[in-house]
């Protein structure tokens, strides 16, 4: 077992884990813990009762929070010919086409976003095994399959965010830093869980959202009442 530093066994002491907080409330009770040398990200964690081995029953997309992340992402483009001067301009941090598959092939991974325009598929197909496991595979559910290569380079760049179902049901993401308002949290958590419950698939029955909870880089979680 993991040995929790000082500052996560203080939190940990003053959150109920018998209670689900409201949204406000779970930030506001974030907001006291004792700060770490950096601004801590924030991410929320939500568990569906969903069967991740059934493809119909996972959910995978991509959302621009109303207040951001933060932070800008790193983007890389599978691109040639006039969308590989396009991706560059709007601001990509690497653009190719054989010669980035095989980077990425070799193991390459150092970057938040992969997109790829719909005729490069057919190379890029290959790093299913690399990107994959890591959330990173182009998509057009996520929006990083497309042929406006100028508009999604800009979106990713300025925050917007991709989720999907892990293999235990759960999905995850991003949603600010410590240092914004409490408002703004609440407004990128509430915009992200509203995401997920209308992204339900349809073969789906009863319960969706089994539970849900807040935590910073350095503390522990807090449930939510959703």
């Amino acid at each position: 077992m993991a040995r929790r530093s000082k500052r996560y066994i203080e939190s940990r002491k003053i959150v109920d884990n018998t209670k689900k907080y409201e949204v406000k409330d779970a930030i506001k009770l974030l907001k006291t813990f004792r700060p770490a040398k950096f601004d801590e990200s924030v991410e929320v964690a939500i568990k569906l009762d969903i069967d991740p081995k059934q493809s119909d029953q996972l959910v995978r997309g991509s959302i621009s929070l109303p207040k951001g992340i933060g932070r800008s992402l790193k983007v890389i483009v599978f691109a040639s010919g006039e969308k590989d001067t396009v991706a560059k301009k709007a601001g990509a941090d690497e653009v190719g086409a054989e010669d980035l598959v095989k980077k990425v092939e070799g193991g390459w991974t150092d970057f938040d976003v992969a997109i790829a325009t719909s005729d490069m598929m057919k190379l890029v197909g290959k790093l299913g095994r690399v990107l994959g496991p890591q959330g990173k595979m182009p998509s057009p559910k996520s929006g990083t399959v497309t042929d406006d290569i100028e508009t999604a380079v800009k979106e990713f760049k300025a925050g917007k965010i991709e989720y999907r179902t892990d293999a235990g049901g759960n999905v995850h993401a991003l949603v600010g830093k410590v240092s914004f308002s409490e408002k703004d949290l609440e407004d990128n958590i509430n915009t992200f869980i509203k995401q997920i419950i209308s992204s339900r698939p349809a073969s789906v029955k009863g319960v969706f959202l089994e539970r849900a909870s807040v935590s910073s880089t350095m503390n522990p979680g807090i449930m939510l009442q959703v």
